[in-house]
Formats: C-alpha cells, structure tokens, sequence
C-alpha cells in the first residue's frame, strides 16, 4: 500500500518566495499585476491589489530554475525542460531539446528564448513548440549570465557573460552584430532603461553602469558598497530613479540626473533578487530568499518608501510548531530564523509575525537600516502555550538554543514580552554568553499564571508569568542529578512531573513548603532508561515518556505506573502528540518516520515515511489536521485526518514493517482548496513526460452527475417542488384562486396556433400544418365513414400507459408525467377510470399501479411516486377497492412502498445517530 491509512497530503502553510527572481506582469482580465514567485518545485501567483493569494502551480518533477511570462503563458523552467502554463494550473505547452538544465528564459514575440547551463541558447516558436534557431557558446569563452530584449532593436537581444562581455545579436539572420568592450567583472544584470538605446548593466563588483548600445557609450557609471548587483529596476511615473539590489538585502536608490544616491532600504535579511517598479505607478515590488514577497511605496515626504504590503514565512526551518487556541485554525511556530509566526489554516492573509527574539527588543528596532542585528537571540529550540490567560498577560514561553534564559510572548498583542526568565543562581552568568547551564525544558500551567522551567544542571524553577517572580524551587538543592528532559502539570496544579537523563520520573507537590523546609517528591518512578522528552494529555491524565532506546511508555498521572509501552523506531524519538480524545499518540524519529499507535489496543494502526527528517508535530484540536515541520523546509505540512470522512478499516501492523514513502503536500489557494483540482507530479515514480501530458489532457474539469449513484440508496427527484407538493390540495388552492369577476371574451385573434399541453411552450407543428387527423384519414377500403373501434378516447397519458401493457416499458409515461404542471398531473390521473365521464380504462389504471411499483423497485424519483400514488388513491380509491383486477395489486403497492420507504429511514436513522453521537462528543 503506497498510501498513509489515517492522513493524505493536504496542503503546505508558509512558502512564499526563494532564489528565483520574481516575475511581474499585467492581467487584462483581472485589471491588476500579478506577481509570480517560485516555491521549490512550484509557484505562486500573487495579486498586487491585495497581495492574496490567487493560484498556484502545479508541481514539477525537478526544482524550478527559471520563470517568465508573456500575456498568455507561464513559461516555468524545471531540469531540462520548459513548461508552459494557462492560469497557472493548465498545462499547454513542453518544450523539449536542452541537455543541461535551463536557468535563462526570455519571451520574445512568438518566441521564447532560452539559455541552458552550457550556455546553449534556443528559440522556440511558442505555438507549435517547435525550436526556431539554436547558437551553442562555449562557457569557457562566452558563458551566458543575463539576456535582454532592448527596445526599438527588432529581432534582436544583447547577452551578458560570466567573463564580462555584452554581445548584441540579430536572431532572424543569425549572425553577432556586435561585440562590445569587456567589464572587469562578471555581468550579473541586463535591464532595459527607460531611455532607448540604454542598458543598465549590473556587475558582480558592485558597479552599475547606463551603457548606450547604438554608440557604445557610457552615460552613468555608479558604484553601490553593498556587495553584487543582484536586481535593477527603473521608475516609470516621471520620476528619473533607479533601484538595485545587493545581495545583503540592501536595495539603494539612485537620482540618475544627480548621479548620486537618493537612499537606502533595508529591504530583506537576505540577497534581493527580484526587484520590480509597477508601470507608471510608485510601487516597488522586492523578493528575496528569505521568504518574504514585500511591496513598497514612495509616498513620505523626502521620498523615501514604507512598506505597503508583505507576505513572508519562516526564513529558516521551523524548530517547533503547536496548534493554539481550542477552533484548530492557528499554528504558532518557532524557526531557526529566531522568529515566532502564526500561521491560520483558514487564509493566507492572516499570518502574522510576532517577531524576533531579542536581548534588547528597542535596541534591535534602531538596528533595522544595518543588516546584522547584535541584540538577535538565538533560535528558540521549544515553547509551550496556554489559551486561559491570553488577554490578560503573555501566554507563551519560550526556551532558546544554548541558553539559560527563557522568554515570554503575548499571543493577544502579537509581539515579544519584557520577560527574560533567569534563576537567581545563574544571574551572575547572564552577561557571558557561553556558560554550561542552559534552559532545557519548561510548560505552563492550565491556569495560564506559573511557568515551570527545567535546566541542565537538574534544577527546576517555577516562576510567575505575569511579574516574573521567582516562586518555587523543586528539589534539594536540585530535582534531578541530570539534565531535564521533561516537565508536566496537571489540570487543578496538584502535581508536577519532572524526567530527567537519569530516567527517574519523579511527581512532586505543586505547591513547594518554604525554603527552610528540605523539598522531597511525593512519588519516583524508574524507567531504567534516560528519557529524550515527555508529553502530556492532561484532560485524561496521561504523559508520554521517550526514552533512549527508541521505545514509548505511557503514565497513568493518578496511579503513577506504565500503562503503556510502544516499540517500534529505530531512531531518537523528535515529536510526539496526542490526538484531541486521546485514542491516538503520533510519535515520529530521526528514522523520518511517523507512527500512530491505537492507546486503546496498543497496536500500530498507520504509519508513513517521509523524505525529510520530522523535526516538530502537532494535531488539530479538532481533530481534522496533523501538522509536520521538516528539516531543510520552511513550511508547514498539513495532513487530513481521512477518518473523519471516509471510513476506515483500522487494523493492527508490524512494528517492524516497512512503511509507505509519502510526499509533503503542496501549497493551495482558496479557490483549488474548494475545487480539489490539484495534479501533483509523483517525483517517487519519475513518470515520463509524455504520460505527464496526456494526463493533464485527460482532466475534466465538469463533472456530471449521473441519474443515479446506487441502486442501495434512495435517489430523490430532480423536478421542482412545487410540480408535486400541492397535488393533494389543488382543489383548496383552485377555490382560493378562484376569479372574483367573471372572465371577459378576449377579442379574437386573426389567428392561432395550437400548443401541447405541459410546462414547456411548444406548439402543435403538427395540427398548424394541417396534418389530418383520425377522422379525417380515409379507411383502407376508401370509406370516410368513422369505425368505433378505431375511436380512441384516452389522454397521452393514457395512450402510453396503454402501450406500456405489451412493453411494459414505464419510462415513457414516467418522463411525460414529470413535465407536466399539477393542474395536468391531476387532469391525467383523474381520467384513467372508466367511470364519471372518464376516458380510461381499468388496464390502463392497472398499469398505473404497476408504474408506481416499477419506480419504488428502481428506488428512483421517490417523492414523485409517493405524491402520485397519493393522488391515484384520492381520486379512484373506492374503484380500487370495488374492482378484484386493481385490489388484487394493492399487496404489491404496499410492499415496493414500504421496502424503499424502510430503506430511507435507516438512512436518517444512521445519518441522525452519528450526528447525535458527534454533538454528545463536542460537549
């Protein structure tokens, strides 16, 4: 089985941007840019009005190298191969022929240009794929590093090379038109200026040079000190500026009429790669590797720019990811970036940062302009939240790296508290930075008011959250003889539970007697093994110990015994969680693997592989979400919990068995969220790319429902409600519709046409056309004299009924009778009997009954067969009744009724006990 039996890839939080320039261009249909940027293997589409995002792509089967776009494609450069893609998601076009993977495109008119690794160039003709013209360069003479279209120069594009050179060539001759003067450095940017016949060339030593191509000129040299030119842009709303990036995330700004610099923004903490001015508009759009798409604009009052819009996520991997808050729709998470993010699980636009740690939080704020901040803290290695307090004080702390003090941070204001944590024992050591005693562990309380912090050297301190005061100590002099690995409260703060290396798990009085007093645990397990880390389920009382030699026991936090133990990981054990009912703990290892082992049964009931290493895991307080953080990405998995809506079959495996390997999942927008449109490229199977087209081919889109799903249910009507509702009342609503005034002779008409009874406006070609009827036909001896055996006095309705006594085909009289209105139902029905001045016959009512019959066994149009039986019995129950031929079918009327009709409701039944079952469990 390749597949997880609990979770299935969901969606991937936190992925913005990487090394990849962003593209921008104009949406005609939208009426706004849209910027596009590249997440591994994928990108994202990002409107510049909102800054929402509004698709992504598909994956691919290699990291993306290079994008572009024109007005109608995508173009995504992904190995040796170049996709083109509609709306993103639409795959129209695959260009095939280079050897070495592309990292240069250039939409060119109908073309596309592209330059692979070997610095062979290729031009594509866009509509038919096929390849126009290919020049090879040797990368040891001419190795090709930018390429620019310049303006007003037809067919024609200048090249830039890692030796410093600019070539200008003519594509539709084939042939070098020029070959300028080499730079002492390697050209890393071409860009065409606003000017025409001026290129702006940016080079590896920092200089920027306006070079005028027609005469080989240099109109502007400058010099930026901020390391490589990575991005250039010009401003095209009548201001003469140039922005350029530097790859210590630096973007400066320079007057071109002045030639000096305008001023400096401090734009990222990593190299700017994408730089984009919006035409004729003061918006700068940056990205850059650090994960963040950022929008600037110039509107302060010397001209500089301020930040308008922003998308980031982590800039580093994630260290520590939990669900806050009991809805299941935020994840607050620590990265290796010394940041703290929320992440929602609703909408992208509701990420919000919460900041970097700091020593010195005000301080840091002046460091903003300079690109190494002396005050950063290092990254927090674990935190631990609590929802009780969350408006009154901090609600989260947080343990750091190699550090002995512990912070706090307020989830309600969105930022870094006051609090450094430190023990009066080690405060004379927290101005040197390298000591040995370091913060290993700590959790909250349920009451949101103590902090309980455990540290290498074996103490155990508890502090106030609110004041930071220092209120107990644990231990004499310390709880453990070694390094803290775990710590635990319960609900009503009676008992707190310490594990250490030395495999002791010790259960002490929360509230410790004065320091005079000598502080002994209430109880000591041994687990004759050093635990790696502890877990609680605190609303039933269970913690979870990991111990060294790869195994999981259980602890009943009442009786203090092992009720539990798990092997089966054949690595140190990372993360560890419990499920919202506490049936399931997840654990994963350094072995990337995750497990899920039933508490109930002690069996393994799922587990899967992954690439890379789990490094954090949290589940859903609703159940419905695991949440991953891998090493080496900087997003968020989530997995869907198929049990909540699927049935599964959970059955015991072999620890020891091998466990499926699992993609991480990929980012979604909200619309392929509701649609489920996704094709991801299995990277595990390597499919060809042939077979790749013919399945994106393959899509359908539209989706029809078919007539019926199963005949094990009972499929309802697709006829309006009001066609059948009223059947049974139409004489009430006749009187009650009655005309007040009688009705006036309408004047008559110079001509007409009949219609044919129904709901739908149709006239009667037939009797417009002056086709001749019955009476009318001569017979086959010639007499026009009328025979009464051929005179025939049913309705339509009845006719097909009639003829359904040799096919016994009810399909016919079934569609005509759901197209018409209750007015002509109750018309047809009523002159099935022969008697009153009907027009039936008996048979035929015969066949009536038989039709109902057929359409309780099909389990088809319920309601319909329901209402029209109704109505039958109404009208003609006594001639049932009174006739053997139509009472001796009333056993069969009632059995196909109440065999389709007990079906229904153990249906409902089922269908209200498990949602009863549901309300019980969330009170």
């Amino acid at each position: 089985m390749n597949s997880s039996h609990l979770f299935q890839p969901n969606r991937a939080l936190g992925y913005v941007s990487n090394h990849i320039p962003a593209n921008v261009r104009y949406i005609d249909q939208r009426r706004e840019n849209v910027v596009i940027t590249c997440v591994g293997r994928s990108f994202h589409v990002y409107g510049c009005n909102s800054f929402r995002l509004i698709r992504t792509g598909r994956i691919h089967p290699a990291d993306i190298t290079a994008i572009a776009a024109d007005g109608f494609l995508t173009y995504v450069a992904s190995g040796n191969l170049i996709y083109g893609w509609r709306s993103s998601v639409e795959l129209r076009k695959i260009y095939r022929g280079h050897g070495k993977p592309v990292h240069l495109l250039l939409p060119f008119a109908k073309h596309l240009i592209s330059v692979d690794a070997s610095s062979l160039l290729k031009i594509w003709i866009v509509a038919t794929q096929e390849l126009y013209l290919e020049i090879p360069f040797a990368n040891n003479e001419f190795e090709i590093s930018a390429i620019v279209h310049p303006a007003s120069y037809k067919n024609k594009i200048l090249l830039g090379s890692a030796q410093g050179g600019l070539q200008l060539w003519n594509l539709k001759s084939c042939k070098l038109v020029h070959n300028f003067a080499k730079f002492d450095s390697k050209v890393l940017q071409l860009e065409q200026a606003p000017a025409i016949d001026v290129i702006a060339v940016g080079l590896h030593s920092g200089k920027i040079i306006l070079l005028n191509i027609q005469y080989e000129e240099v109109v502007v040299e400058v010099q930026q000190d901020w390391g490589p030119v990575t991005a250039i842009s010009f401003r095209t709303d009548g201001t003469s500026i140039m922005a350029t990036g530097s790859s210590n995330g630096q973007v400066v700004f320079w007057d071109l009429e002045e030639r000096t610099i305008v001023s400096t923004l401090m734009a990222h903490d990593d190299s700017v790669t994408g730089l984009h001015f919006l035409p004729n508009e003061p918006l700068l759009v940056t990205s850059s590797p650090d994960n963040s798409l950022k929008m600037w604009i110039f509107d302060l009052s010397d001209g500089g720019a301020r930040l308008l819009r922003f998308r980031e996520g982590h800039a580093a991997p994630p260290t520590c990811i939990r669900y806050h808050g009991a809805s299941g729709r935020n994840i607050v998470s620590a990265g290796e970036d010394s940041s703290l993010r929320i992440f929602s699980t609703v909408a992208e636009t509701l990420n919000c940062s919460l900041g970097k740690a700091s020593y010195n939080r005000k301080a840091s704020k002046k460091q903003k302009k300079k690109s190494e901040d002396p005050f950063r803290m290092p990254p927090i290695g674990y935190f631990t939240t609590e929802v009780t307090r969350d408006k009154e004080w901090d609600s989260i702390a947080a343990l750091h790296q190699g550090l002995v003090q512990v912070t706090t941070w307020s989830y309600d204001k969105r930022r870094m508290g006051d609090l450094h944590l430190v023990p009066e024992a080690f405060q004379n050591k927290q101005h040197n930075k390298d000591f040995s005693v370091m913060a290993t562990c700590l959790c909250l309380s349920h009451c949101g008011n103590f902090v309980t912090i455990g540290y290498s050297s074996g103490h155990v301190e508890r502090f106030n959250i609110q004041s930071g005061i220092h209120r107990a100590s644990y231990g004499s002099p310390c709880a453990h003889k070694d390094y803290i690995r775990g710590l635990s409260s319960d609900n009503l703060n009676q008992l707190i539970v310490t594990g250490a290396a030395d495999g002791l798990l010790k259960f002490w009085n929360f509230k410790q007697p004065q320091s005079t007093v000598i502080s002994t645990p209430l109880d000591t397990l041994n687990l004759h093994e050093p635990i790696t880390l502890m877990r609680t389920h605190r609303e039933s009382a269970i913690i979870c110990a990991a111990l060294d030699d790869f195994t999981v026991v259980l602890v009943d936090l009442d009786t203090r015994v092992i009720v539990r133990r798990f092997e089966g990981h054949r690595g140190t054990i990372v993360d560890a969680c419990f499920s919202p009912d506490s049936r399931w703990l997840i654990t994963t290892a350094q072995d990337c693997i995750v497990k899920v082992w039933d508490i109930p049964s002690s069996y393994l009931i799922d587990h899967f592989r992954v690439s890379h290493m789990c490094t954090s895991l949290t589940m859903s307080p609703t159940g419905d979400f695991l949440a991953t953080a891998h090493v080496d990405y900087r997003g968020i998995n989530l997995w869907a919990n198929k049990s909540l809506f699927t049935n599964v079959q959970l059955r015991g495996l072999k620890p020891e068995s091998e466990a499926p390997l699992l993609d991480l999942p990929t980012a979604k927008c909200d619309e392929q969220q509701q649609d489920g449109t996704g094709f991801p490229l299995d990277t595990a199977k390597r499919m060809e790319l042939e077979e790749l087209e013919d399945a994106f081919e393959e899509i359908n889109l539209e989706y029809n429902s078919p007539p019926q799903l199963s005949r094990e249910l009972i499929t309802m009507s697709t006829v309006a409600i009001s066609r059948w509702q009223n059947l049974l009342n139409l004489d009430i609503i006749k009187k009650r519709n009655r005309p007040r005034q009688a009705l006036k002779k309408p004047k008559s008409a110079p001509f007409f046409l009949p219609t044919v009874a129904g709901l739908d406006f149709e006239f009667d070609l037939n009797a417009a056309s002056g086709d001749k009827t019955m009476e009318d036909k001569p017979t086959v001896d010639g007499s026009r004299i009328i025979d009464l055996k051929q005179v025939d006095h049913l309705t339509p309705f009845g006719k097909l009924l009639n003829a359904a006594l040799v096919t016994e085909e009810y399909n016919k009289p079934i569609d005509y009778l759901m197209k018409l209105g209750p007015s002509m139902i109750e018309h047809e029905v009523r002159n099935l009997t022969p008697f009153n001045s009907g027009s039936g016959s008996l048979p035929v009512m015969g066949m009536f009954m038989r039709m109902i019959i057929h359409m309780f066994e099909q389990r088809k149009e319920f309601e319909l067969a329901q209402s029209y039986l109704s109505l039958f019995l109404k009208l003609h129950g006594r001639t049932v009744v009174e006739n053997k031929q139509l009472s001796d079918l009333l056993p069969a009327v009632e059995e196909a009724q109440t065999t389709s009709w007990t079906v229904l409701e153990d249906k409902l039944l089922y269908g209200l006990g498990v949602v009863s079952n549901l309300r019980n469990y969330s009170t």
